[in-house]
């Protein structure tokens, strides 16, 4: 019996190393490719935002709309679905026939209810699921997904004796796509609610796409070999060579983590093995490790209590949080990294710590609403590695002061920056601006005592 397939792109937009299309096409007669937009995913919050705003919109956009050209240059095409799956796949079934339906397997319980919904619409079909989101496959880990570790060391080391990574698939020569069907284009921003404005003025971070994403892996190892600086260039705030910039397109899978793994392990034979080409494929593992947590724990990472039900006194004072989303706390450090946030979609890992921990220890506001207008805005928005940061940041992890970050990490570049009130102070006055006469800059919602040391530090830097 013929099989006709439709491959459902989801958050894996690539050809590359993609297991879900490599079978569809091995199994299947001809294939129909599509990408389904979820509309209610623009929808606001209770918190007053959207859940995805207009640069993830945007980001996602250049994201499909590049998968959309590489598989059309080679033999493909590309549907696009702009209100949902459960709108777009029964009709496509109905329309061409299809037998068999391909995509990567979910574990969150969003995406999963989503693809259960799908399924109890489709009963007729053969549904096909494949691993695809970590540097190690789920079945190939020395645990049950019960029994992952509460310690990422505990986990870490022996995935790293008793596992490796499966190698990466290459992507198909020619597609055996279903004749004479037509791309389609990206659905209007205006049908999600956002206005020209928002849209024209959104600019992300960094290019979206598959062919973006491998350019980026190439530069920062074999072109530029800044790799071998990563250990020591990872905490600063400013520009695009301190950091990878992988994570971007490892959350909508424009690139996988075992290409990564990969071109990693040649740079390491080729050009330099160090502490930095250790601290990169950490990292991936690291992020595996949060993604199989949170399998483990379920919905309760999403909770205030978290998943070691933790009662904390909150005191979640709105005009707070608001300061705090707008970069306008008065606190420089924190300022400008959120700015940038809300311009660029992205945020170096020092200012996530830093603006975290400001917000759940110094503004004792509730660590979910944090975690929430991350996921508005993070062009690198990931359901695991946002939540259980956050959750460590409000459980686990030590308390960070960022006046004394400020000045640790030099990050008056950086400041004057985003902060346009603060574009003519001098080193000190753009690090505590409250102990001048700058009024053009929001005045803190509070000077705490335990920053005095710190502060004093910077003012005697002046002298």
């Amino acid at each position: 019996m013929k099989k006709r397939g439709l491959v459902w792109f989801k958050n894996d937009l690539r050809l590359h190393d993609n297991e879900a299309l490599i079978r569809a096409q091995k199994e299947c007669t001809d294939l129909v490719f599509c990408y389904c937009i979820e509309k209610k995913d623009f929808d606001k919050l209770n918190l007053g935002f959207r859940r995805v705003n207009v640069i993830r919109f945007k980001f996602l956009q250049q994201s499909v709309l590049n998968l959309r050209k590489n598989l059309e240059s080679h033999g493909g095409h590309l549907i696009i679905g702009e209100v949902s799956a459960l709108v777009t796949l029964p009709e496509l079934v109905e329309e061409y026939g299809i037998t068999d339906v391909y995509a990567e397997e979910e574990y969150a319980s969003y995406e999963m209810s989503l693809v259960d919904q799908v399924m109890n619409a489709l009963p007729e079909i053969s549904f096909h699921f494949f691993w695809g989101k970590t540097l190690y496959h789920k079945d190939d880990i020395p645990f049950e997904i019960s029994k992952i570790p509460l310690t990422s060391k505990a986990y870490r080391i022996p995935v790293g004796s008793k596992a490796e990574p499966r190698k990466t698939f290459s992507k198909p020569t020619h597609l055996k796509a279903v004749a004479h069907l037509k791309t389609q284009e990206f659905p209007s921003y205006s049908i999600y609610g956002f206005t020209k404005k928002e849209y024209e003025n959104s600019n992300p971070f960094v290019e979206g796409g598959e062919t973006a994403a491998l350019e980026r892996l190439e530069y920062y190892t074999f072109k530029s070999e800044l790799l071998t600086g990563y250990r020591w260039s990872r905490n600063k705030s400013d520009g695009l060579d301190y950091s990878s910039k992988f994570s971007p397109y490892l959350a909508l899978g424009c690139i996988s983590a075992r290409e990564i793994y990969e071109k990693v392990k040649v740079y390491e034979a080729k050009v330099k093995k160090n502490q930095s080409t250790w601290w990169l494929v950490f990292e991936l593992v690291w992020r595996d490790y949060f993604i199989f947590k949170g399998m483990r724990f379920g919905n309760s990472i999403f909770q205030t209590k978290g998943y070691k039900n933790k009662e904390i006194e909150w005191e979640n004072d709105p005009a707070k949080f608001e300061k705090w989303c707008q970069g306008t706390t008065g606190i420089p450090f924190v300022d400008a990294h959120m700015r940038q946030l809300n311009q660029t979609g992205y945020m170096s890992n020092r200012g996530r710590v830093n603006c975290a921990s400001y917000l759940v220890h110094d503004l004792k506001i509730d660590w979910t609403w944090g975690a929430a207008y991350f996921e508005t805005k993070l062009i690198d928005y990931d359901v695991s590695s946002n939540w259980m940061n956050w959750h460590m940041q409000a459980f686990e992890i030590w308390y960070t002061n960022p006046v004394h970050q400020s000045n640790k990490y030099k990050a008056q570049h950086f400041i004057r920056q985003w902060i346009p009130e603060l574009a003519d102070a001098n080193d000190v006055e753009v690090l505590v601006p409250w102990e001048f006469d700058i009024t053009a800059y929001p005045k803190p919602i509070e000077v705490y005592k335990k920053w005095s040391r710190a502060i004093a530090l910077i003012q005697k830097q002046a002298s």
